[in-house]
């Protein structure tokens, strides 16, 4: 078995840490895009596009707030503060221990702020030091990301460890209502984002979101089976028997990631050979996988509850094709890859087995999408 810690390296060169922050805030900026040009296509809606876009803005914030607190890494600032860890051979994210640190960083923010000097006095000192000592005020420097981080917590919106349930309303089926729930997680065991949606509809007399009983049961159970080795029909089969009156119809999760770059990681397989060959210039040498499972009810059956009642079941529908269906526990699976130019005409030209019916999303210069 890998030790875990063998495969994540920490960032502790200057440049090289502000390049990998400075990707990842590019890569976010074009997955905005990818999502609306899938909501172009019909292939998700315009609501589940704001969700996920929500979700994702939150990841632009994090890697905002975690490279001010990086910000001086590599730097003799007059006091050891670590380095940003990061999984260079699975998802080329960041460990998830950092979002845990920095759940508990934003819960002390306030504290932290108030026992620092202003971003204008720290500035004012930094002008002094340069003019008066002719020194690079590098301890003044660090003070300052520090509080650039710490204010970055408290703006909030963004992505945690644990992003808990939300509910809202869409419409109404016959005399039930339909909710959306969604939620999202950074899975700990392969360090990246993974977004859930589900599509319900409710039976039961008081609105989800406003029942004090099942609306905390709903989020508990949500968030205890929001782990990436569980397959999609195994949560919504658990969940449509924990709860009689809601009828889960449709569940949709997102892998975010991982990231491939020639720079920082090192996975195996033909698209760390395809970043290779391309040789593309900083800033586009990277890709980043996209992964979305969707499960669908086929039909309704009804089951016994008791002596004198029956309970709707969902029977949900699997992939029909090549018996894969009971192995994905999913209706359908889609894998997309986004990637720049340079490195996609590469791909094309090698065109490795496996990638037929992967989507591409390629980002130009001036930054617009175009899907193949």
């Amino acid at each position: 078995m890998t030790n875990p810690t063998q495969d994540h390296v920490g960032l502790t060169d200057t440049f090289a840490s502000r390049r990998y922050f400075r990707k990842f805030e590019v890569i976010t900026v074009h997955l905005l895009r990818v999502a609306a040009t899938m909501e172009a296509e019909g292939a998700i809606s315009k609501q589940e596009v704001r969700i996920v876009s929500r979700y994702l803005s939150g990841l632009l914030y994090t890697f905002r707030a975690l490279s001010m607190k990086y910000l001086l890494v590599g730097r003799d600032t007059g006091r050891f503060f670590g380095s940003l860890a990061m999984d260079k051979r699975d998802s080329g994210f960041p460990v998830a221990a950092e979002l845990l640190t920095m759940a508990n960083d934003a819960q002390q923010a306030q504290v932290h702020l108030a026992n620092m000097p202003s971003e204008d006095d720290l500035k004012t000192d930094m002008v002094r030091t340069i003019i008066g000592d002719q020194e690079i005020p590098t301890k003044l420097q660090f003070a300052l990301s520090q509080r650039l981080y710490y204010e970055e917590l408290l703006k909030g919106q963004l992505f945690w460890a644990r992003n808990d349930p939300e509910c809202h309303w869409i419409g109404n089926e016959g005399e039930r209502r339909k909710f959306m729930i969604h939620w999202a997680v950074y899975d700990s065991q392969i360090n990246l984002p993974v977004i859930y949606l589900m599509q319900l509809e409710d039976s039961g007399k008081t609105a989800l979101p406003k029942d004090q009983r099942r609306w905390p049961e709903v989020q508990a159970h949500l968030m205890a089976q929001s782990l990436g080795g569980l397959k999609l029909v195994t949560i919504a089969k658990g969940f449509d028997q924990d709860f009689d009156d809601l009828h889960p119809k449709h569940l949709r999760r997102i892998h975010v990631g991982p990231m491939y770059s020639s720079a920082y990681t090192e996975q195996t397989g033909p698209l760390r050979q395809v970043l290779e060959d391309a040789q593309a210039p900083q800033g586009q040498d990277w890709a980043l996988a996209w992964t979305t499972e969707e499960l669908e009810s086929e039909e309704v059956i009804e089951e016994r509850a008791g002596w004198f009642s029956t309970v709707e079941r969902e029977v949900f529908a699997l992939d029909p094709f090549g018996g894969q269906g009971a192995e994905t526990g999913a209706t359908r699976t889609q894998r997309s890859i986004i990637l720049p130019q340079r490195p996609f005409q590469v791909l094309a030209e090698r065109n490795p087995p496996g990638f037929g019916d992967v989507r591409k999303f390629v980002v130009s210069k001036s930054g617009q999408v175009l899907r193949y």
